[in-house]
C-alpha cells in the first residue's frame, strides 16, 4: 500500500510538473505569434538588407552605396499607430537596382517583403521594430506585391503593389 502511495505522490509532480510546462510553453507560443522578434541584432539606426536565391524574372541583392547609388530609392513607412497598414498601397520604379528605405516606428514589429507576380519572394527586410531597415533589389519590369509577412497582417491589409517599368 505505501508503494502505491508513493507512486500516486510522483505521478501527481509529474503531471503538476507536465501542466506547468505546457503552460510555458502555450505562452511563449502566442508571444512569438505576436510577431514580436528577439534575434534581431542590429541597432535602430543601421540599415541591412536580405538577400534571396534569384528568380527567373528578379533578384536580390545586397549593396552598399554603388549600386544602390546608381538606382532608385523607394521610402515606405509602416502606420506609427499601431494600425496594420503602411502609408502607401502603390510604388512605382524604373527597372534596375530598386532600394526600399522601409522605416517602421510602430509599436509593433514589421517587415517588408516583396514578391513577384508568380508569387515567388524575391526580398524581404528583417522582420524589426523602431528604425529604418533598406531592402535592395534588381528588379526587371513587372508588377510584384509587397507585404508584411508576420502573421495575420497581410491578411489584416498591410500590403501594396509595385510597379517596375
Amino acid at each position: 500500500m505505501m508503494s502505491a502511495t508513493s507512486t500516486d505522490k510522483t505521478n501527481g509532480r509529474t503531471i503538476r510538473r507536465s501542466a506547468a510546462l505546457s503552460v510555458a510553453l502555450a505562452a511563449l507560443l502566442a508571444v512569438a505569434g505576436c510577431g514580436s522578434s528577439s534575434s534581431s541584432t542590429s541597432s535602430s539606426s543601421s540599415t541591412s538588407s536580405l538577400s534571396t536565391s534569384p528568380s527567373s524574372s528578379s533578384s536580390s541583392s545586397s549593396s552598399s552605396g554603388g549600386a544602390a547609388a546608381k538606382g532608385q530609392t523607394l521610402s515606405l513607412e509602416a502606420n506609427r499607430e499601431g494600425e496594420l497598414k503602411y502609408n502607401k498601397t502603390s510604388l512605382t520604379a524604373k527597372a534596375g537596382n530598386i532600394s526600399i528605405d522601409f522605416t517602421n516606428m510602430a509599436s509593433l514589429s514589421h517587415n517588408v517583403t516583396v514578391e513577384s507576380s508568380s508569387g515567388t519572394v524575391v526580398g524581404a527586410t528583417p522582420t524589426f521594430q523602431g528604425g529604418t531597415k533598406t531592402l535592395s533589389l534588381n528588379l526587371k519590369p513587372g508588377t510584384y506585391k509587397f507585404f508584411c509577412s508576420v502573421p495575420g497582417h497581410r491578411m489584416a491589409g498591410m500590403e501594396g503593389t509595385l510597379t517596375v517599368q
